[in-house]
């Protein structure tokens, strides 16, 4: 009898419920002899990348009470094959602060709600460690910190081995800092604030002679809160940089394809697995998460997305949604960072210019506490470890980060539109631009599009003087282009050895019927400096430069498909002419 597919572990972060209920695996368990030669460890990586998942496979692994488990857990897998002696070794105490209420009324009792429930249970989960008298004497005192003290006085004193797992440290606290502000945040994260205090609890048992904590393995989305609550970082090993784990969370290519191997043979992908690993390069693809690293990672959630829009939508080959929204970053997390007063600062001018340029040149470093956040090192650290910006080379010895995907720019397109809203800077009605996205893709009508946004641009004053040169252009009409998926909306795409401004490339994959590609460029004069003499020297120099563009061998591989070079010559805010420069085959 024909075993039945592996089931579609998305959303699924429960290691134990992966290995008994036929959830497909991808095993990363050969990290785990590395990591042990790191007892107290930090590692932050950005949301939906199976950190959660992680602490469940170190939580089954360690745990001295699953030893009987062992085979059906690890049989076949990396670890399971070549164990090391520290396997079932430990007592395991087990925090997961991102079910703590974070409104300010709720935070601590729930918070101290949460920490009492799971020391009860790991009290009671190894009665043969913690006998009756010591576990009465430890849940008698009075305070979470003064338990988790005696706790840890406790297997000092017995010789047990404690292991501290903390999954998502920063979730609670972040979202105080979005939703109720710095004050609030401050008074939890500094002086005598309740979370300030675990961390020195934390700490203590962790350092010193008789340390009452073994091991300890927090993860979570940033370094900001654990440099306030710690007053720097000094717990143990962070090891987020480092290029010997850069892959132990997120898939590899060879990992991909083997996923999507599998689930094409059972039938739930259509698309031929090059096909598919284009769309998911293009999607999901491109993190590095050290200097070191050589190759690229996908987002784990993202990955399997995919494979689950695959086989929930079996008459398109294309999942009709390729963007996860689980992997989006609420815009009040990053809105109190790029506004003052209702007013755009200098971490807004920092995010516009990723997309603009392509690339930023930035250091990222390891911790920084909130109130340096608006140094520019800082906020560049900050969208890194966020997931919006990765590793992508170097530049005169300093780091060169760049947008990781199609995914990744949609989000801070996204952003970008979601603030020049908020200070009323601009708006488009997503419905119009829609329609006239459509035309252009199957009608080749490109005209109304960009007349439609020069009306728009005219009838909102506030916006004239923001558009005050061809780069800051240039990323206005890629926020607003990017509202659609029918395009891929590239911005200083090489062709015949120069690069065009903006390239919309059709989504064939997506829509096989698509008639039309873009390639456009943008020519640019002070409203002082207009002559029409200097005008027709740029509109020149532009049909010359689309003409060799449109050249390109590339472009003629795609069979039926007709590629127009537009281009779009603006004095300051005023779009004063537009032309079209054909490729016809």
């Amino acid at each position: 009898m024909l075993h039945p597919p592996m089931n579609i572990p998305y959303g699924i972060s429960d290691y134990e419920a992966i290995r008994t209920r036929n959830f497909y695996f991808v095993d990363k368990t050969r990290f785990l002899p590395h990591l042990e030669q790191h007892n107290f460890a930090v590692f932050v990586r950005p949301r939906r990348f199976g950190k959660s998942s992680w602490l469940t496979i170190l939580a089954a692994y360690y745990d001295q009470q699953r030893a009987d488990q062992f085979d059906t857990f690890f049989a076949g897998t990396a670890i399971g094959k070549s164990p090391t002696s520290q396997a079932n070794q430990y007592c395991v105490l087990y925090f997961n602060f991102s079910r703590v209420r974070s409104e300010l009324e709720h935070v601590q009792p729930s918070f101290e709600d949460h920490t009492q429930n799971r020391l009860r249970t790991c009290l009671e989960s190894y009665p043969e460690s913690f006998p009756p008298e010591v576990l009465s004497s430890i849940l008698a005192a009075p305070t979470i910190h003064s338990q988790l003290n005696r706790l840890f006085d406790a297997a000092a004193k017995l010789d047990v081995k404690l292991y501290v797992l903390i999954d998502e440290y920063d979730n609670f606290a972040n979202n105080i800092l979005v939703h109720a502000g710095e004050r609030a945040y401050h008074d939890l994260t500094h002086g005598d604030g309740f979370f300030r205090q675990f961390f020195t609890v934390i700490k203590g048992g962790a350092s010193g002679l008789g340390a009452g904590i073994s091991r300890l393995f927090m993860t979570g989305v940033s370094p900001v809160t654990l440099d306030d609550v710690t007053s720097g970082f000094n717990i143990g090993d962070n090891l987020s940089l480092s290029s010997e784990f850069d892959e132990m969370l997120g898939f590899t290519e060879p990992e991909v394809r083997g996923i999507l191997e599998y689930y094409r043979e059972v039938g739930y992908v259509n698309l031929e697995i090059e096909e598919s690993l284009d769309i998911m390069r293009e999607w999901y693809n491109g993190y590095r998460f050290s200097e070191d690293q050589s190759s690229d990672v996908f987002n784990t959630d993202m990955v399997w997305h995919f494979v689950l829009q695959c086989k929930t939508n079996p008459k398109r080959k294309t999942p009709s949604y390729l963007i996860d929204e689980n992997v989006r970053i609420d815009y009040g997390k990053l809105r109190h960072l790029i506004l003052a007063n209702r007013q755009l600062n200098g971490n807004f001018d920092r995010l516009k210019t990723v997309i603009e340029e392509g690339q930023i040149v930035s250091e990222v470093v390891k911790s920084f506490p909130l109130d340096q956040l608006h140094q520019p090192q800082n906020f560049s650290s900050l969208l890194y470890y966020f997931g919006l910006l990765t590793f992508r080379g170097a530049y005169r010895g300093r780091s060169t980060l760049a947008v990781p995907n199609q995914t990744v720019q949609h989000l801070i397109l996204g952003y970008i539109r979601d603030a020049l809203l908020e200070v009323g800077r601009f708006e488009v009605p997503k419905d119009t631009f829609t329609d006239l996205i459509g035309d252009m893709a199957w009608e080749g009508a490109w005209e109304p599009l960009f007349r439609y946004l020069a009306e728009q641009i005219e009838a909102q004053t506030s916006i004239r003087d923001y558009l005050s040169r061809e780069k800051v252009i240039q990323g206005f009409l890629l926020a607003y282009l990017n509202i659609n998926d029918v395009f891929f909306c590239r911005s200083e795409y090489e062709f015949n050895k120069g690069y065009v401004d903006l390239f919309l490339e059709p989504f064939v994959a997506k829509y096989p019927d698509i008639q039309h590609g873009f390639l456009i460029e943008l020519k640019y004069l002070k409203r002082d400096e207009w002559k029409e003499s200097k005008a027709d020297e740029l509109l020149a120099e532009a049909e010359t430069q689309l003409s060799t563009y449109l050249q390109d061998s590339r472009l003629q591989q795609w069979g039926t498909l007709r590629f127009t070079g537009v281009i779009l010559l603006f004095c300051g805010w005023e779009l004063k002419e537009m032309r079209a420069v054909d490729l016809i085959k």
